[in-house]
């Protein structure tokens, strides 16, 4: 059997009942971001979930992430602690016009998902090549 005895038990318990108060699941996926002269990207940590589950989608402008985490208890069992969050979790992102969401890359490893979300050509950071010649004279 597991058991949590004492004051800090049962604060940790009281602080998991608040958490979970309205009967929801819901957690925030956490998230990293950062970017560079090419490309914004996004690091979401989505432990225990299948790739099948993972659903990202971009509309004006806004990042979708769905992924499911089923419970591993039995329905038929009793469950003695549940601390995971378990079921459908979504979190949207406003991204900036600057971003090519069309051509957005993917991967999974490890319980992490990155996103590469490249910049537009014309957000991308450029030098702007200056002609040779005399001074101009400016006219009033």
């Amino acid at each position: 059997m597991l058991a949590r005895t004492g004051v800090l038990g049962d604060l940790d318990r009281l602080m998991h009942q608040l958490a979970h108060a309205d009967g929801s699941t819901d957690s925030v996926i956490p998230a990293d971001a950062w970017r560079d002269d090419e490309a914004l990207y996004l690091q979401f940590d989505l432990p225990g979930m299948d790739r099948s589950t993972i659903e990202l989608t971009t509309e004006r402008h806004t990042l979708t992430l769905s992924a499911e985490r089923p419970s591993p208890i039995p329905a038929d069992a009793r469950p003695v602690l549940t601390e995971r969050p378990t079921g459908r979790f979504t979190r949207r992102l406003a991204l900036a016009d600057v971003l090519d969401t069309a051509a957005t890359e993917a991967a999974y490893d490890n319980g992490v998902l990155t996103l590469r979300i490249p910049l537009a050509a014309h957000a991308k950071p450029r030098k702007i090549a200056i002609s040779g010649g005399g001074p101009k004279q400016l006219t009033s």
